[in-house]
């Protein structure tokens, strides 16, 4: 054989080879990854959305990145149920932005702690900080609603137990969830003049007010307890399915490690924080407007 024609077969082989092994190495190496499985709702901004942009989102990232895992998302709207036919059913692993001792599956430590808030016009300078406030029995007010009375939002049932009740106006939690940001429609309508003020879950007040071309101004509803039965402030975690200890306890060591981190996509996000106190003791019922869903 002509030595220049064995040389060039030989360069073939070889380089056969090596392509052979780079493929079976990248199948094995495709093997290895790690997937975290996500469940999330795709139209629940700030929380979270299906192109990424939610804080919630950032925070799964957040945790993959510590776990050397790339994340896989099963969309959902957090709905009634959603835990039954996500977590139970096996499609994720996990749930950000849930209520810390949610009944419907484990939870973590909590990585932040927010509270219902007052939202106003700055330049009505109102200030209003308590349900008792008795400007409120003449105010415009916007309440977030849920849906009967059993399960609505601790500030309507403030509301109502005060008797005030003909000068309220209900948004659905849920909104028109055909349209981007079903949430926003109660923020708007204070910067519009609208209400004179509305009650809203904190995150999602500071996510809009930060980005309204109307100053708004956030008052914390004090205090962090209206009567025994309704808590205006909540410890919010990440859910696990029952039973799944060791992921959840993986989840707890890397909201410590990251907390820095978590702090600032809470910043960047605009949302209120508050510290808990030995007065407010975290209770699931009612919780924040994404979370009871």
């Amino acid at each position: 054989m002509n030595p220049q024609r064995r040389r060039a077969g030989l360069v073939r082989c070889v380089m056969a080879l090596m392509l052979a092994a780079v493929a079976t190495s990248a199948a094995v190496n495709a093997k290895d990854v790690r997937v975290l499985r996500v469940c999330a709702d795709p139209n629940n901004l700030p929380f979270s959305d299906r192109r990424g942009d939610g804080f919630e989102n950032k925070i799964v990232t957040l945790i993959a990145n510590a776990m050397r895992a790339k994340v896989e998302y099963t969309w959902w709207a957090q709905r009634r149920g959603y835990a039954r036919n996500t977590l139970k059913a096996g499609d994720c692993d996990l749930w950000a932005g849930v209520a810390r001792g949610v009944e419907t599956m484990e939870t973590t430590q909590p990585y932040y702690r927010s509270t219902y808030v007052f939202l106003t016009r700055a330049d009505r300078h109102l200030d209003i900080a308590s349900f008792d406030d008795p400007r409120l029995r003449t105010l415009r007010i916007g309440v977030q609603m849920i849906g009967n009375n059993s399960s609505n939002t601790p500030p309507s049932h403030a509301l109502a137990r005060r008797g005030i009740i003909g000068n309220v106006h209900g948004y659905m939690i849920y909104g028109d969830y055909a349209a981007n940001d079903p949430q926003a429609p109660i923020v708007r309508a204070v910067e519009q003049g609208e209400l004179d003020v509305a009650v809203v879950w904190g995150p999602l007040a500071g996510y809009y007010a930060k980005r309204s071309p109307m100053p708004l101004k956030l008052n914390n509803v004090t205090p962090a307890f209206d009567g025994p039965a309704w808590p205006m402030a909540f410890d919010i975690s990440v859910g696990v399915r029952r039973g799944d200890d060791a992921l959840r306890n993986e989840i707890d060591a890397i909201l410590q490690a990251q907390r820095q981190s978590i702090d600032h996509v809470l910043e960047v996000y605009g949302v209120p924080r508050v510290r808990a106190d030995d007065a407010a003791q975290v209770s699931a019922n009612g919780a924040a407007s994404h979370s009871t869903q």
